[in-house]
């Protein structure tokens, strides 16, 4: 068995763990990045839409009560306030380091103004995820191609993890560390229909909740209104720039749901495009509005090129697809989970920051920032001491499940949801056989189990309607506001 040690331990090479990397790094940790795929992979290369940064300090309240709005009713005010405040000063960090954001913000839905960066049109996330692994130094050492089992931990503290490498339980890898940070990203692939990557299956929360850390609001999943049949998106900047959405009838429609028509926050775009599609047949977007289409979204146009498609004659067939976790890992302003030296950040994490329904573009910015800070309040243990711990034996589900979990998943789950449905989603999931995982693919679909489990256990206790969480049979809000928090030694979901 392989035995690494470092100060502080990274899983996930997106924008949080890469930017947390970096930041660690520069305050002289020796930092251990590992990924369960490439460096380059995960959701934040696939991002077309930018970095919502706000304009200036006195743009802060505006951008922070776009934030509330979109939130409704479950963001925490104190954390984003900070957030936001500490973004002007990391916009000024990357633009120092060399990043060339494109000159126009831009306008994306729910926002009250154009404040969203891009850099280089709808190509944003991949460049600056590529910009961010260009200046890593040589203090990060990078571990492609790692599965991370399970989180060693000891009397409820997480001292490192345990690897397959090249997925291979023959291969561990033990990595011990000062203290961990989890930025594995989302959960769309638990959805037969998502614009996440194969990679995002959950696998830190998943980890994070074994070891004891309290997750909430995993029910709170955002599902982007415009993904194409294979399940490339259409950024919301589209609409910013004028495109607008069709029913089958070739008439618009936002305007019977939301006076913001097409920029109505993605909860509402969602299900009015869920409905018309029902009411008439299906729904499209008509991009032709965009002057310039082919230069100011280049991404966009490309891929509807690869599908035959011509934006410049026709409009396009779109529909919702599973997209964003609000929920997550639940941590401080600081990145700390409720297990002694185990942080997380981005979206893995559940900071308060997104409520029921982020708005557009805060995922990237929340990455950032958050890297940031988790870096710093972890290299507050690094001199703790690291203790040996036998490696365990993570569960495992038979592979041919994955495709069952996404079909129960998108049966049950999905945009609109009721208790028979979420009921019999549950009791199917549970099912599903675990055994000792011998393949990183079994205990991948493990995990996968286990978050779908969780994410329909929050959403039959969330008896309300709020933001990307819609039940048929309780659609109105309740009014107190709450999170639903679920940890491995409670037998129920829990409100706080």
């Amino acid at each position: 068995m392989e035995e690494i040690h470092t100060d502080i331990l990274i899983i996930g090479s997106g924008v949080a763990g890469s930017y947390a990397a970096m930041h660690a790094a520069s305050l002289g940790a020796q930092v251990a990045l590992v990924t369960k795929t490439e460096l380059l992979s995960g959701s934040t290369r696939l991002a077309q839409g930018g970095v919502a940064f706000p304009s200036d300090p006195n743009d802060i309240p505006s951008h922070l009560m776009d934030t509330i709005k979109a939130g409704r009713g479950l963001v925490d005010e104190h954390v984003s306030i900070t957030i936001l405040t500490e973004a002007l000063t990391q916009l000024k960090h990357l633009i120092d380091l060399g990043v060339h954001f494109d000159a126009i913000p831009a306008l994306e839905g729910g926002h009250s103004k154009a404040r969203v960066l891009h850099i280089n049109g709808d190509e944003s996330g991949l460049h600056l995820l590529t910009f961010l692994h260009s200046q890593l130094p040589r203090k990060v050492s990078i571990f492609e191609n790692h599965f991370a089992a399970e989180l060693i931990s000891t009397d409820g503290t997480v001292q490192g993890a345990v690897f397959w490498k090249d997925g291979d339980p023959a291969k561990p890898v033990v990595i011990h560390a000062s203290s961990t940070i989890i930025a594995t990203g989302g959960i769309g692939h638990i959805y037969s229909f998502t614009t996440n990557p194969v990679e995002s299956t959950g696998d830190g929360i998943a980890l994070a909740y074994r070891c004891g850390a309290i997750v909430r609001d995993l029910e709170l999943v955002q599902f982007h209104p415009t993904v194409l049949a294979n399940g490339g998106l259409i950024s919301e900047a589209c609409r910013g720039e004028g495109a607008v959405l069709l029913n089958k009838n070739g008439k618009r429609f936002m305007m019977k749901y939301d006076p913001a028509e097409e920029l109505a926050p993605r909860d509402v775009v969602t299900r009015s495009i869920y409905r018309e599609t029902i009411e008439t047949g299906g729904v499209f977007l008509d991009l032709r509005p965009i002057e310039d289409l082919r230069h100011k979204f280049p991404t966009v146009f490309s891929s509807l090129a690869n599908l035959g498609l011509d934006p410049l004659t026709e409009a396009i067939p779109i529909q919702p697809a599973a997209h964003f976790l609000m929920g997550g890992i639940s941590t401080d302003e600081f990145g700390a989970t409720s297990v002694a030296r185990l942080f997380a950040a981005g979206e893995a994490a559940s900071t308060g920051f997104h409520g029921a329904n982020r708005l557009a573009s805060n995922s990237l910015l929340e990455g950032i920032v958050m890297g940031s800070r988790a870096a710093a309040k972890a290299l507050e243990n690094v001199e703790a001491t690291i203790r040996y711990v036998e490696p365990g034996e993570p569960p495992g589900c038979s592979t041919e499940s994955q495709a069952e979990i996404r079909q129960i998943m998108a049966g049950c789950a999905s945009v609109v949801r009721e208790e028979k449905g979420l009921t019999n989603g549950f009791n199917d999931l549970s099912e599903i056989n675990t055994f000792p995982a011998r393949s990183s693919v079994e205990a991948e679909t493990a995990n996968m189990r286990l978050i779908a489990l969780m994410v329909v256990k929050g959403a039959l206790e969330r008896e309300e309607s709020r933001g990307s969480h819609y039940r048929s049979d309780f659609p109105d809000t309740s009014p107190n506001a709450a999170h639903v928090e679920q940890q491995v030694d409670h037998s129920e979901a829990v409100r706080d």
